[in-house]
Formats: C-alpha cells, structure tokens, sequence
C-alpha cells in the first residue's frame, strides 16, 4: 500500500496570517473576522476584531472553505459561472458554504492547495485586500 503525506498550512503560518489581516484591516479603519483553514476545510486559526459583525464570523469561515474546495479565489467565481449552463450558475451558488464574492483566498505550495484564508466584515475589497495581506504577512503570498 502506498501513502501519500499531505501538505498543510501549519499553525504558526495560520496565526500570523490571521494578525497581519487584522492588522491590515486596521489600517484601513474596518473591523473583521479572519479563519484560515487547512487543505481539509478544518479551522486551524481565527481571529475575530472587536465589534466586528457577529454574521461576519460564519461569513468568513464560509469564504476560506469555498476557496478550499475549489482552489479559487472567491470573487473569482462570477467570471468562471460564465462559461457554465443556466442550471450551473443558479444551482452552485444555492449550495450551503459557497461563497462567490471576494475576501476568500487558496494558499497554494508547489501546486498543490494547502489550506485557505477568510476576511470578513469590511466591503468585498477591502475583505480581499485583508485577505491578501494576511498570506503576506504570514510568508504564503
């Protein structure tokens, strides 16, 4: 029998991805919750901003397993539908924990999808930008 090791984020990368998006969304003057998943979609660090919107907490988890799942960045999901049948476009997003719009991020390494990051409780850019921030910061940008 043969075993493959799989790669995942670990958790000191997660923690310091977690601070440097919430770092970034200060700076920014907005106030978010961050997950980072491992490549199971399983919690491995989450970081919740006071007064954050308390919605915001499942928003981002939800964000970080999409873009898990698939390997996309969630805002990227409105141009992929395109090149999908009608049935495709209305019944994917219906699915529970799909999430198409940005502030979700994969992290990659060596090709392969290691884990993902959730930003939520700002705008969709300002989300994303967190989001982008936080691989940064932690070294998997």
């Amino acid at each position: 029998m043969s075993t493959q090791q799989l790669q995942q984020i670990g958790w000191e990368a997660a923690q310091q991805a977690v601070k440097a998006a919430a770092r970034r969304a200060a700076e920014l003057g907005t106030l978010i919750n961050v997950s980072v998943l491992d490549a199971g979609g399983n919690p491995v660090a989450f970081l919740r901003m006071n007064g954050a919107p308390l919605h915001s907490i499942s928003i981002c988890e939800d964000k970080a397993y999409t873009a898990v799942s698939f390997g996309l960045p969630t805002g990227a999901w409105t141009e992929v539908l395109r090149g999908h049948s009608e049935a495709v476009r209305q019944g994917l997003p219906l699915r529970p924990r799909f999430v198409m719009f940005g502030g979700g991020l994969p992290v990659h390494s060596n090709g392969v999808v290691i884990g993902a990051i959730g930003v939520s409780g700002g705008s969709e850019e300002q989300d994303e930008e967190c989001a982008r921030a936080g691989l940064t910061g932690a070294g998997l940008a």
